[in-house]
Parts: C-alpha cells; structure tokens; sequence
C-alpha cells in the first residue's frame, strides 16, 4: 500500500527532533455544496530539528516512532532534507512517477479517441418556407 504524503505547515519546532504540522484540507459540505476547510495537526519526526515555525514541509507516513508520531519530514520549503530516510523518498517518487505516468496514458487515451472520431456530416441546405399566398395555414 503506497504511502500518504501531505502538505503542510510548522507551528510548533519546540520539541527536539519532532515537528507539529498542520495540514489544511477542503471539504464538500454535504447538504449545502459550500466548501469548507478541514485542519489536523501532525506531530513528525524532524531529525536534525532544521524546521522552523511557518515552514512549508510535506510529510511522508512511516512506521511508529512514538505513540502519536507517525511522520516524517521529507521536504522542507521546497528542498528535500538529507536527513530524509531513502526509503521514504523513494516511496513518494514511485508515486510522482505513477501520477505522471497516468496523465499521459490519459493525454495519449484523449489524443486516439481524438483521431478515430467520425469528422462532422456535411450539412445540406434547408429549403426556405413558402411565403405570402403561397403559405397555408
């Protein structure tokens, strides 16, 4: 089962070699169609403590640190942390790979159905209703 990885930002660096998280998502309310935003804090495991408060991080699933710390930081505004386990890399790389790899299968489905698509039918003239006396009601 692959992985999850989320997106989010620090707002707390005060514990050592752990991160708290908050990651915002938005919802459909259900009976009123308004979207609606959804937040959870992470607590992620930070080894060389280099986040700070108000970083940008994306966040990989791992095996269990401690009770509630279950993530690892894997990106840090936009640069990939050395600190970052190989494993847990390669795992969200498969995965860039594979969301890639869909989008072009469906560029290249969208592009075939495009080809084998019958060209228009050509359109005949429309003969014009008599007019005046010629008429009938």
């Amino acid at each position: 089962m692959p992985r999850r990885v989320l997106t989010g930002r620090v707002t707390s660096d005060k514990m050592d070699k752990t991160i708290t998280v908050l990651v915002d998502r938005r919802v459909m309310h259900p009976l009123y169609k308004k979207f609606i935003r959804r937040s959870k804090k992470y607590a992620a495991h930070d080894e060389v403590n280099a986040c700070k408060t108000g970083d940008m991080v994306r966040i990989v699933e791992c095996a269990p640190i401690s009770k509630r710390k279950t993530w690892t930081v894997i990106e840090r505004n936009g640069a990939i942390l050395e600190s970052a386990s190989a494993d847990a890399l390669a795992s969200v790389q498969a995965r860039a790979h594979s969301h890639i790899s869909k989008a072009e299968a469906a560029r290249a489905e969208e592009s075939a159905h495009e080809q084998d698509a019958v060209p228009p039918a050509e359109t005949l003239p429309v003969a014009e209703a008599p007019s005046g006396a010629d008429a009938q009601i």
